[in-house]
């Protein structure tokens, strides 16, 4: 495994705060390691909510998540409050890449930080369709330079 550079507050233009929950830990004090999933999750989907216009329950095409990954950089312990930083990796007419980088207590390195990949399908059939236009749009904001 290569771990890749920790990523930094400043790579990122969009921040979702969440905070942490009782829950979140496990019996070894700290987040355990599929919560960060739902964080990535979350962060995401209320950028395409709220800048994307997507309406979860009734769009015919919807964002399924192909693949997703994570690297640990230092622990996330219950009651932080994590900033979920959101940037668009790649992105092409039906899919697109997101980093995503968990930052806790103001720090300028990330705790935690990995990708994930939305293919674009029609809910009813899930076969890959284009993007609708204002999530693209939306998500065209996001592009790392």
């Amino acid at each position: 495994m290569v771990k890749k550079k920790v990523e930094q507050r400043s790579n990122f233009n969009f921040f979702l705060t969440i905070p942490t929950r009782w829950m979140d830990n496990d019996v070894y004090g700290h987040v355990n390691n599929v919560i960060y999933y739902s964080y990535f999750d979350t962060a995401i989907n209320t950028y395409l909510i709220n800048e994307g216009g997507l309406r979860i329950n009734s769009d015919q095409i919807i964002g399924v998540c192909a693949e997703s990954g994570c690297q640990y950089n230092s622990p996330i312990s219950f009651p932080e409050v994590v900033d979920a930083g959101l940037s668009v990796d790649l992105i092409s007419n039906k899919s697109v890449k997101y980093e995503i980088a968990l930052f806790t207590n103001k720090s300028n390195s990330a705790a935690a930080q990995g990708w994930f990949f939305h293919v674009f399908v029609n809910r009813i059939n899930m076969t890959p369709t284009n993007i609708p236009s204002t999530i693209k749009t939306s998500l065209e904001k996001l592009v790392k330079i």
